[in-house]
């Protein structure tokens, strides 16, 4: 089964330039690693929510509203991909996301074919 993990790399890890030079090598090798776990498909990091843009259809017409579509505290910061034999072990995956251990989190959501 294919599962998104959406990543919410939470203040700390969103903070990267003020780590420590060590921090952000721990950081650095812990994506590394993650992008090395079969079944892991690398994502992209996402630019923050009020870069956003709200796109809606109404009697016809293309509206667009500045900013994300709802007012969040958790934001996403980025995802990935992985093939996985089951949630728990999609789970385990998103347990080695480097921002889990910094106050981030990640939501962890199966695909479906459309």
């Amino acid at each position: 089964m294919k599962y998104l993990l959406m990543i919410n790399l939470g203040e700390r890890a969103r903070d990267y330039q003020s780590m420590s030079a060590e921090e952000q090598k721990e950081v650095g090798a812990g994506w590394a690693r993650l992008k090395e776990i079969p079944g892991v498909t690398p994502g992209e990091g996402l630019t923050p929510p009020d870069m956003a843009t709200t796109v809606r259809v109404q009697d016809g017409k293309t509206l667009t509203t500045d900013g994300p579509f709802v007012e969040t505290k958790e934001a996403f910061d980025g995802y990935c991909f992985v093939e996985a034999d089951d949630l728990d072990a999609a789970i385990a995956v998103a347990a080695q996301v480097p921002a889990v251990d910094m106050g981030g989190a990640v939501e962890v959501r199966p695909m479906q074919q459309w």
